[in-house]
Parts: structure tokens; C-alpha cells; sequence
């Protein structure tokens, strides 16, 4: 299952899109550190499945944090990213898209 929070703005939607294992913990390599337990509430949305999460990611995006395998590999398979946007922090991979306007 995947958390999956968006926010609709004048702008695009703005997402956050995270494993659900991977929430309230926070990982840090060298000066890299991705904090899901800080900022839980940015990610804490609704709990879906893959296919549900892959089906709410709108073409009128604006930002994106994506965060995990699963939530990672429905991003790129939907063409909104490459594997070489991909950061890694203690092996968990993220995504953090931000349209310019």
C-alpha cells in the first residue's frame, strides 16, 4: 500500500506519494537525509493501492516527493520521471519533481 496526499493550487496539483512501511522513519547518508517521521504529515494521506495511486497522478502536476520502490517504479512508469532522476538514501529511492512555470 502507498500514502498518496494531494493538493490542488492554482498552479497544479502538488503530490506526495510515499510506501507505507517507509513513513515515521528517517534515513540520513552523508549530508543526504530524508526525514519521514519530521514530516510525516506532508506524506500521511490516504492509503491506496498501487493501481490507485497510479490512477490519481494527474497530467497537470506541479510538484511532486515521491518516496519508496513501489511509489517510485508508478512514477516512472507513468512517465514523469527517469531511473536517473532517482536519489538513493540508505537504499531508499526518491523522487522530487518541480515544474517550472
Amino acid at each position: 500500500m502507498i500514502y498518496f496526499k494531494a493538493h490542488e493550487t492554482d498552479k497544479g496539483m502538488i503530490i506526495a506519494m510515499c510506501d507505507e512501511e517507509l513513513l515515521g522513519r528517517a534515513f540520513s547518508e552523508g549530508k543526504r537525509e530524508l526525514d519521514l517521521k519530521k514530516y510525516a504529515e506532508f506524506y500521511n494521506g490516504e492509503l491506496v493501492t498501487e493501481q490507485e495511486a497510479k490512477a490519481r497522478i494527474k497530467d497537470d502536476l506541479y510538484t511532486a516527493n515521491i518516496v519508496g520502490k513501489r511509489s517510485v517504479e508508478i512514477f516512472i512508469e507513468k512517465g514523469l520521471a527517469q531511473k536517473s532522476d532517482v536519489i538513493t538514501v540508505q537504499k531508499v529511492p526518491f523522487i522530487q519533481v518541480f515544474k517550472m512555470i
